[in-house]
């Protein structure tokens, strides 16, 4: 089984689903998203794994997000996950990827339900 995480190693909630994932026998594919991005399809197949709209995905207490008129309720999903991709501070995380399932590791404990 392939494992990929979309991790940020300074965010305690990443470290801890790192660690969880390690803890159960499995060394995740890591991406650090900061430096390396998602591409606009990488996101928009992650949001359709997740079930998510891109604003559901979206930090929204990041500077960024409001300097960026990113919470503009006319804002296209296209626009908003261009937004994401140019500034991937804004994407929750972490997003574990596995069984061709997805979640968010807020709680670490919900990545345990793709495993």
């Amino acid at each position: 089984m392939t494992v990929t995480i979309y991790h940020n190693p300074r965010c305690t909630k990443s470290r801890q689903t790192l660690e969880l994932l390690r803890r159960n026998g499995l060394e995740p594919r890591i991406i650090e998203y900061l430096k390396n991005p998602p591409s606009e399809s990488e996101l928009n197949e992650i949001l359709s794994l997740l079930g998510l709209a891109p604003r559901e995905l979206m930090r929204k207490k990041e500077t960024v997000y409001k300097d960026n008129g990113l919470d503009a309720p006319d804002l296209s999903d296209e626009k908003l996950v261009g937004a994401l991709v140019e500034h991937p501070i804004l994407i929750e995380r972490p997003i574990v990827l596995a069984n061709g399932k997805a979640a968010i590791g807020r709680p670490p404990e919900n990545v345990l339900e793709i495993i």
